[in-house]
């Protein structure tokens, strides 16, 4: 095929918020359309053409794809190809290397659709490096580009992992910004798309971790509605985690159980383990955070921790995971145990995003008044209160100021009582 076929047919069904299986449906199954996209299989012309018209491309188009293939698109699709295996082994440096190739030579073919593409795909490969600015400053660039202008798909896809980089360095009022204007433009986009849901998703996350729990609630129920009976059981189960999560930050915790255990079963570690980490990370971070320590949360933290040790992660991953190890056994009585977990973590808290490494000050400084160290929790406190105000969380600004309060409080009151038994 001419001029990296697979590479047109991603580009315009991502354009159109288009899963695979959306693309292929009654006809051609998500895998087939995966390996026409990988360039693992050949399209035949009735192929071709079918694909097209489901698209809604001009005929001219048909005569583009056509065309005899080039050394140059012979060595993108090749490029292409291998970032996209690194990508399925997880070798995360490899592929960005690949897809930054695929890039160039498509800039240098005049193929702005592919160019922009693998360069997004290189900013994937950065963000799950945890390599957060670099990053930003490709999809910034992106998102300058009259592409994304031009194409609302493009648009959503380029606001979205902007969000989601803001999110992660604790950017948050950024975040709900790319996010507010990433739903904007679903209003472009057939309804169920699986751009859509990304681009909810993102806002709901931005919202609740700035304490805005309403607002991500209303949300909640958009991205529901977006939802129907053909709707895949992965992309399901997504949403019902999503919306858990949501409800157990609310308080409502009935809720939050019944959407995780809807996601549970619907989300697989045989189709995609590396999803199914994450949501038992989440699963078991939104319990705890509600105090809820029953064996059920602990088998969460230990399904999360047993798939990072299959996927790997990056820095980012392993911290968030032994967070939530020692908030575990914090809520269980195991201070020192809890304490030794957390110094370990908060001296490395530069990898996290912002409000977590605050989560972990405030943690810490909790577990050190537990056990008696109210002088050194003081620092700690203050410190998580400055690390939630500069990430926007004003919600846990309270918490951090209340908790030194109560320290501060419980001086006073032992120096007044010293004083008090002096004087008698």
């Amino acid at each position: 095929m001419g001029n990296g076929f697979g590479e047109k047919l991603r580009a315009e069904r991502l354009e159109r918020g288009l899963t695979q299986a959306e693309l292929g449906k009654d006809l051609y199954s998500p895998s087939y359309i995966s390996l026409l996209e990988t360039g693992r299989r050949e399209p035949t012309a009735d192929v071709i053409e079918e694909l097209a018209r489901r698209l809604e491309l001009a005929p001219k188009a048909l005569e583009a794809w056509s065309q005899p293939i080039s050394v140059s698109d012979a060595e993108y699709v090749l490029a292409g190809l291998y970032a996209r295996q690194a990508w399925d082994l997880r070798d995360y440096p490899l592929a960005a290397a690949h897809a930054a190739t695929a890039a160039q030579i498509a800039l240098e073919g005049k193929n702005t659709s592919a160019w922009w593409n693998m360069t997004y795909m290189q900013a994937e490969c950065l963000m799950k490096q945890g390599q957060l600015q670099e990053c930003q400053n490709i999809m910034l660039h992106l998102l300058e580009h009259p592409m994304a202008t031009e194409s609302a798909g493009l648009g959503v896809r380029a606001r979205q992992m902007l969000a989601a980089v803001c999110h992660g360095q604790g950017q948050l009022a950024t975040a709900v910004e790319h996010a507010q204007k990433a739903v904007e433009l679903c209003s472009q986009l057939p309804k169920g798309s699986t751009l859509i849901i990304g681009a909810l998703r993102a806002l709901i996350g931005a919202l609740a971790e700035s304490g805005r729990l309403d607002e991500a609630w209303t949300y909640c129920q958009a991205m529901n509605d977006q939802m129907d009976d053909q709707s895949i059981s992965q992309l399901a189960g997504e949403v019902a985690w999503v919306i858990g999560n949501v409800a157990f930050m609310r308080h409502d915790y009935p809720e939050g159980i019944k959407y995780h255990e809807r996601a549970a079963k619907l989300l697989s570690p045989a189709n995609d383990i590396e999803l199914w980490a994450r949501f038992n990370k989440a699963s078991a971070a939104v319990r705890l955070s509600s105090g809820i320590v029953e064996p059920e949360t602990l088998s969460a933290i230990e399904r999360a921790e047993l798939a990072l040790s299959i996927v790997g992660g990056n820095k980012t991953d392993q911290l968030e995971v032994a967070f939530i190890r020692a908030r575990w056994l914090y809520l269980t009585g195991d201070i020192p145990a809890a304490v030794a977990k957390l110094r370990e973590i908060h001296a490395e808290r530069k990898a996290l995003a912002r409000h977590t490494a605050g989560e972990v000050s405030l943690l810490l400084g909790k577990s050190l008044k537990a056990a008696g160290e109210s002088d050194e929790a003081l620092v700690l406190l203050e410190e998580a209160q400055k690390e939630f105000s500069a990430a926007g969380a004003s919600d846990r600004v309270q918490q951090a100021m209340d908790a030194v309060l109560e320290i501060k409080l419980a001086q006073r009151r032992a120096a007044a009582a010293e004083a008090a038994a002096e004087a008698s």
